[in-house]
This record gives structure tokens, C-alpha cells and sequence, in this order.
């Protein structure tokens, strides 16, 4: 089912025509969220990035777009169809027609579209997952880099690099040379006890599920916490290495090079973070 400015279409629908910003300079930005049970989980913190980026794409936000009105447009979309509980959405916001780079107006559209999930818990994988570094572009430390634009073509040759040579995902570097993020989403590091990410200045996606994890993990004792840049050297050095994003949760790494990780970092960040999610608390 898709939604689009408010009017319910099957998902098969044409509805976008060839002067769509989004598809001609890239000028739109997109939030991927997932619903469990009529409940868009993580909403307030998804809708905060998507009015903060709007801000920073000088966007005229629309009167009506208050957390209350957005929220009832993808429930009003997911609940079309009864039969499914648990759903993957994507929001996206795009500037209207018109314009060569200049648009005539900062007005916006929006599209929701809906996919079922088969589970309504993060659940930690135990599969395989082989990762390399992404040479042949770079991501600019910068603000744009951290925001959800549809400009991912770092991304799709990524992801075109990982599949011609056997790898699950890749690794994505600055012009610094510095590990920023994977393809489909935010780093972390596991030495010892010490747990690394990347710092936003870094180029990195301002990730919900990074977020979330920041805080968790700076509530428990047992662990320490960096936001600190990551070398490629360091990937070899360290016990564990994660992938985060919104769908997945937790993506744990089990290669990277000769270098075998282990899960156990993973396995409990994952049970907190479903408690934090559905309960609101940290065990």
C-alpha cells in the first residue's frame, strides 16, 4: 500500500511523473521506520531527524506536519491492510516540481510506503557475514553525509562492488581514510570492554538505532564508550564489529579479512535494546 499526500493508492500506482525532484537532483530525504501492532516504534526520535533535516535542506515544512498528523498517516497506511502486524515504512519528503536547480518553491510531498515484516523483535542473526572496505569513492565528513538523502550512490556502487566480489556488505571511508559506516548503516567497534563508533563529524548517518545505542550503553557500567575516528588498522584489532539500522537492529560481522569476530557484545546490546523499544527500560 502506498500513500501519497494523504490519498491511499494500491502499490502498483503511478503517480510520479519525470520533473520529481527526487529523481532528477536527489532533493529528498526519507526516514525508514518499522511498526509493530499499530505502533510506529522509535517515532518521536525519527520525526525530530526528519524536521532537523528539512531545516537543514531549507524545506518549508508544512503546517500540518506535527508528530501527531505524520503518525496517522502511516497508521492510516499500515491499517489498510488488517491482515499484517509488523511493517516496514518508508517516509519520504521530497520538494515539488519545477525549477532547474532552483525550485520555484520549497513546498513538499510526501509517499508512505508499507512492507511486512516477519518479526516484531530485533533478532540477532546467526549467519555469516563477510565485510571489506569501499575504495573506490569516499564519504565527505561533512553535514549532508549524516542526513537520510536519496543521494546514496556511494551506496549502490557499494553494494554492486560487495556482490561482484563475494562480500556481504562493505565498509565505507572518508577523505580521510578513516571507517565511517557499512552500505546499510552505522559501525561499532568492540575491544575489550571499550565499544567505538564513529563521531558524526566523521561523515557518518545520524543513525536512530547509533542514538539509541549511545544511550544504552552509556548507562551500563560494565562498558565503556567512544565516539572517536576509526582506522582501518583498528578493524583487525578489535573482538567485535556491528552493524546498526532501523529494520535490523543489530547486524553482528564475522569477517573481515583473516580477521574472525566474536557475537557477545551483540547478543546483549540487542536484548537491551529490545527492552528499551518496546518497554522503555534498560535491564
Amino acid at each position: 500500500m502506498v500513500n501519497f499526500n494523504g490519498k491511499l493508492l494500491p502499490e502498483n500506482a503511478f503517480f510520479l511523473n519525470h520533473e520529481n525532484r527526487g529523481l532528477r537532483y536527489g532533493d529528498s530525504l526519507f526516514e525508514t521506520l518499522r511498526a509493530v501492532d499499530g505502533q510506529i516504534l522509535l517515532w518521536e526520535d525519527h520525526y525530530l531527524r526528519l524536521m532537523a533535516s528539512m531545516r537543514i535542506l531549507r524545506m518549508e515544512i508544512p503546517m500540518e506536519f506535527t508528530m501527531e498528523f505524520l503518525e496517522a498517516e502511516i497508521l492510516k497506511t499500515i491499517h489498510a491492510d488488517p491482515s499484517t502486524k509488523n511493517w516496514r515504512v518508508r517516509f519520504t519528503v521530497f520538494r515539488n516540481n519545477g525549477g532547474l536547480y532552483l525550485p520555484k518553491s520549497n513546498a513538499v510531498s510526501y509517499v508512505v510506503e508499507c512492507k511486512e515484516l516477519t518479526s516484531p523483535f530485533y533478532v540477532l542473526e546467526e549467519k555469516s557475514i563477510v565485510v571489506e572496505l569501499f575504495k573506490d569513492f569516499y564519504v565527505n565528513a561533512g553535514l549532508l553525509s549524516t542526513l537520510k538523502t536519496s543521494h546514496r550512490l556511494i551506496n549502490v556502487t557499494g553494494s554492486i562492488y560487495a556482490q561482484e566480489n563475494g562480500y556481504d556488505n562493505c565498509l565505507l571511508l572518508n577523505q580521510n581514510k578513516m571507517v565511517v559506516e557499512a552500505l546499510n548503516g552505522n559501525i561499532f567497534l568492540v575491544q575489550g570492554t571499550t565499544i567505538k563508533t564513529p563521531p558524526l563529524s566523521d561523515g557518518c548517518l545520524n543513525g536512530i538505532i547509533r542514538k539509541k545505542l549511545l544511550e544504552i550503553i552509556g548507562n551500563l557500567n560494565h562498558y565503556s564508550l567512544e565516539e572517536v575516528s576509526i582506522s582501518p588498522f583498528e578493524l583487525q584489532k578489535s573482538d567485535e564489529l556491528f552493524i546498526t539500522n532501523s529494520i535490523s537492529g543489530i547486524v553482528s560481522v564475522t569477517k573481515y579479512r583473516k580477521k574472525e569476530y566474536t557475537a557477545q557484545v551483540a547478543r546483549d546490546l540487542v536484548g537491551k535494546l529490545n527492552a528499551v523499544i518496546r518497554l522503555g527500560a534498560v535491564d
